[in-house]
């Protein structure tokens, strides 16, 4: 996880946890600490200790690494996912779909939202994608 400084912890957590799609109740299951805790440091109160950000790491599938000097414009925190793809990552075609393919489901959606940097796409237009990478994966050329 990579915040360029402290007033940037927030924004990070909660794009991280936007990206995979997960609720701050899931994050929270995983990561050992209460929502309301997790809630206060999306909005950037609270002073987290090391071992509790670490564990937010784990939970949101990341590294957690401390560091001092510039902000590196590279390691801005990833844009949030646009509400058509959080719905889709919610659903067990989703799901199905990922293991078909043999793709880590955030590896998918953040291959999408990758995409959707590109073109504005609906959630019937990431079915459509998906549902073409299925096909090609069960009929390869």
């Amino acid at each position: 996880m990579n915040a360029s400084s402290a007033d940037s912890l927030g924004a990070t957590l909660r794009a991280l946890r936007q990206s995979t799609g997960r609720t701050v109740a899931s994050v929270a299951a995983d990561a050992g600490l209460s929502v309301p805790y997790i809630a206060n440091l999306e909005n950037d109160r609270g002073n987290p200790t090391t071992g509790a950000l670490s564990r937010l790491a784990t939970a949101l599938g990341t590294t957690l690494r401390i560091e001092f000097g510039e902000p590196d414009p590279a390691g801005a925190p990833p844009p949030p996912l646009p509400p058509s793809l959080v719905r889709l990552r919610r659903t067990e075609r989703f799901r199905r779909a990922a293991a078909e393919l043999d793709a880590d489901p955030a590896e998918l959606i953040t291959a999408l939202a990758g995409l959707g940097r590109l073109v504005e796409a609906s959630e019937q237009d990431w079915w459509r994608v998906l549902d073409a990478l299925v096909l090609i994966a069960r009929h390869p050329a």
